[in-house]
């Protein structure tokens, strides 16, 4: 279902644009791309590059992340074709400090943490934050893989991740009755004790090339 329609009239300024994907490359590496891109409605002068016309990009800049299995960075390439300075270009080099920083919780600080304000882009910092999602979706072979291989007992990495996968909400309750934490837990564990539940975190069977499959979450 789309937004609602504005209660007043409005003038669209501006406009920016996110492009991600993920890649599965033949050296067992795997590499996540990202592109911003902001334009306005409108002609403005820029001491750097004079009018920038409409709809022209006044940033156009590009990551590619280098990960492995275990989501650790083997490499980054950070490309900055337009902004509003010359000098922003030349951040591109402190990219390279995230290599061996491993994408998980406090990803972003471990970012800001590497490169620093000061060392940094903030619209590229930015796109590199959000690019770790795009990894887990890119990586749900090797992640439906773990979790089928997961320890009898052990928690499923996605309960209370988000609320589809709470603790106490129905996903749990019908693929993880064990964990399942709402108001009739231990009846729920007790009807479905003798049930076997599929330790996949939410993705589809891989019976064939797991690259070929889609997430089933």
């Amino acid at each position: 279902m789309p937004l609602s329609p504005p209660p007043v009239e409005r003038t669209k300024l501006h406009n920016r644009t996110y492009d991600f994907q993920g890649y599965q490359r033949s050296d067992g590496l795997w590499d996540i791309e990202g592109r911003i891109v902001d334009t306005k409605t409108y002609a403005f002068d820029n001491d750097y590059r004079g009018e920038i016309r409409p709809g022209e990009a006044l940033h156009d800049m590009s990551i590619r992340l280098t990960i492995d299995e275990d989501f650790v960075v083997h490499d980054i390439e950070a490309v900055t074709d337009d902004s509003p300075f010359a000098v922003c270009t030349a951040v591109a080099p402190n990219f390279k400090r995230v290599i061996g920083c491993q994408i998980k919780a406090g990803w972003r600080q471990q970012v800001r943490k590497q490169i620093g304000a000061a060392d940094g882009c903030t619209h590229l910092i930015e796109m590199l934050g959000a690019m770790a999602t795009v990894a887990f979706q890119t990586l749900y072979p090797v992640r439906a893989r773990r979790a089928n291989a997961r320890k009898p007992g052990e928690k499923p990495g996605l309960i209370d991740t988000c609320y589809a996968f709470r603790s106490d909400g129905d996903i749990v309750r019908k693929s993880w009755p064990a964990f399942y934490t709402g108001p009739d837990a231990p009846a729920v564990r007790s009807s479905e004790s003798g049930q076997r539940v599929d330790a996949n975190d939410g993705f589809v069977d891989m019976k064939e090339d797991p690259v070929k499959q889609e997430p089933g979450a």
